[in-house]
């Protein structure tokens, strides 16, 4: 049995277990341990697991991202701004915060911090879109989307309201022939020139309450279509996220807390 100290906290209720690399079990264990520490019944629960490089010297710290179902994956917006949170924490940062991930190194600005509760700008970068408007065929029906990449895989459909199985039908487009590396699904309702309200399915992890690179591509995706001008909230199930436009750059503002900490007892055996 191997011992896996963690720290859990949540970006706007979606939440991450944080690790030091250098506590992870071995490289060919941690999908599995991935799997097994995610699990919401049997493991501690969570829409993710970070493995934390701190930094060293002129080396900025690191982040590797797993999902719940074991698979590695570029980055995460609210995961990273929680990263910043366990490194402000552990003493290791605080104000101006540079994080490598799996999309590049990603800049963080701490704007409030109270005990274990902060507030972060971050700098998404660009969006790349791919397709600005796709007609997407489904199984009962085609959708209009918008196909882009924000550090990782996005689509963003444009809804009316919520008042259909958009859980069901963000299961489907995940594994869509069109994302043959799966992709991120978010809905998005248009309120004003100023605000979505946004609802998430994202890869590897399902539901989730919020997404920070879901509500960068909402962001985007509804900038590139003249829909949206700066600045804009996006609405999510656990609150607002705030972005902004800097140049061809989108700024998010969001909160990360660290609500729990301790050791997780994960038996490869069974694995």
């Amino acid at each position: 049995m191997i011992k896996i100290p963690f720290t859990k906290a949540h970006g706007a209720m979606n939440d991450f277990l944080l690790t030091w690399a250098h506590h992870a079990p071995s490289a060919d264990l941690l999908a599995a341990a991935a799997v097994a520490i995610c699990h919401r019944n049997s493991g501690v629960g969570a829409d993710g697991w970070l493995l934390v490089s701190p930094p060293s010297g002129t080396t900025s710290a690191a982040i590797r991202l797993f999902n719940p179902d074991g698979g590695e994956v570029e980055m995460s917006g609210n995961g990273t701004r929680c990263a910043a949170a366990f490194l402000c924490d552990a003493g290791l940062a605080s104000g101006e915060i540079l994080i490598r991930t799996g999309a590049g190194p990603k800049e963080l600005r701490t704007l409030e911090s109270s005990r274990l509760h902060y507030t972060f700008e971050m700098n998404m970068g660009e969006a790349r879109i791919e397709h600005k408007r796709f007609e997407l065929a489904c199984r009962h029906g085609a959708h209009d989307c918008t196909i882009l990449y924000v550090g990782n895989p996005q689509c963003a459909l444009f809804v009316d309201n919520f008042d259909f199985e958009w859980k069901a039908l963000g299961a489907e487009i995940e594994w869509h022939p069109q994302f043959p590396q799966r992709t991120n699904v978010s809905f998005v309702v248009v309120e004003d020139r100023h605000t979505l309200d946004v609802r998430f399915f994202e890869r590897g992890a399902g539901f989730t309450m919020s997404s920070g690179t879901g509500s960068t591509g909402a962001v985007a995706a509804a900038l590139a279509r003249g829909l949206v001008e700066s600045p804009v909230t996006v609405n999510t199930l656990a609150g607002p996220l705030e972005f902004r436009t800097d140049g061809p750059l989108l700024r998010m503002v969001g909160p990360a807390e660290i609500v729990a900490g301790g050791e997780f007892y994960f038996d490869e055996a069974s694995r």
